[in-house]
């Protein structure tokens, strides 16, 4: 009995929270999606790079549409897109969640840093996060890329941790940006005065009374950044930069639809991955949304 009624409030403020449960639905789906790619290969006996030169490309070398043996059909290549669009979602999943830690976690510690200093030090890194913020995204990325060749022209750095660096050292910023704005509020209100006047230490202060509200702020961030850190990984990819093929990703899927024009006959090759990078970033903005309003109290009313 007790199961039950905690499962219909649960259910109770799901429907009120339509974001919330929506969000829920469609990022686990699309999470479940990403994990899945390696058992769906498996049952199908197909890998993400492995070509059907015979079954995969009709007669004319084109790709053959969707049916049985390939339910997403085939690319240029006779490669299984609906295993490549699972491997890329996975890709995908797998660059954008570290990197948006990453960047919380740094953004964190310089926002703190930032905001429950004085004088010079919160000048200093204010003028530096303006310094960050002035650095094209796109120009910084393929300057690294370059950068990350060897000798031999082998990366030195494996692309998935480029990327994820890249998008890290750019997201940061406004995590940043939104903890010292709020630790320079607290600093001076009422609540760390108390503390001070009670004989507790700056880490207490920062652990007891800043933390706990910086916490639920910093989850409700981290869904929103989310999509764009998703976004940009597809976009570096799309130009290049990110996860080179025949290694899938969503962004260089969709730049390769783009760049051999068979899109245009065969829709497949642009719909799978493009809805599959539509569905994460919508689940992850329906999420973020609802976590807002449920985490606000202000949204709440």
């Amino acid at each position: 009995m007790p199961d039950l009624a905690l499962r219909r409030a649960f259910l109770g403020r799901a429907r009120r929270n339509p974001a919330l449960f929506w969000g829920a639905v469609l990022g686990g789906g699309v999470l479940l999606a990403g994990l899945a790619a390696p058992l769906v290969a498996a049952m199908i006996g197909h890998n993400p790079i492995q070509q059907f030169r015979t079954t995969g490309l009709d007669v004319m070398g084109l790709p053959v549409g969707p049916g049985r043996e390939f339910w997403l059909g085939t690319d240029g290549f006779g490669r299984d897109v609906l295993v490549r669009v699972l491997y890329g979602t996975r890709a995908s999943l797998l660059i954008g969640i570290p990197a948006t830690t990453l960047a919380l976690l740094l953004g964190t510690f310089i926002g703190i840093c930032a905001g429950w200093s004085r004088g010079w030090t919160d000048r200093l890194l204010g003028r530096f996060m303006d310094v960050v913020l002035a650095f094209p995204f796109i120009l910084t990325a393929l300057a690294l890329a370059t950068l990350n060749r060897g000798a031999d022209g082998t990366p030195t750095l494996r692309p998935e941790a480029l990327v994820i660096v890249v998008i890290a050292l750019f997201a940061w910023i406004w995590f940043a940006r939104l903890v010292r704005g709020i630790v320079r509020v607290l600093r001076d209100g009422p609540l760390v005065e108390a503390a001070q006047v009670s004989g507790a230490t700056p880490r207490e202060i920062l652990q007891r009374e800043i933390l706990p509200i910086l916490a639920p702020k910093l989850v409700v961030f981290w869904a929103v950044q989310l999509p764009a850190n998703i976004v940009a990984e597809a976009t570096l990819s799309f130009l290049g930069v990110g996860i080179a093929a025949p290694v899938p990703s969503l962004g260089n899927m969709i730049a390769e639809a783009q760049r051999s024009g068979l899109y245009q006959t065969q829709p497949w090759l642009l719909i799978g991955p493009g809805l599959a990078l539509f569905l994460a970033v919508l689940g992850a903005n329906l999420l973020a949304a609802g976590l807002r309003s449920l985490l606000d109290p202000a949204e709440r009313r």
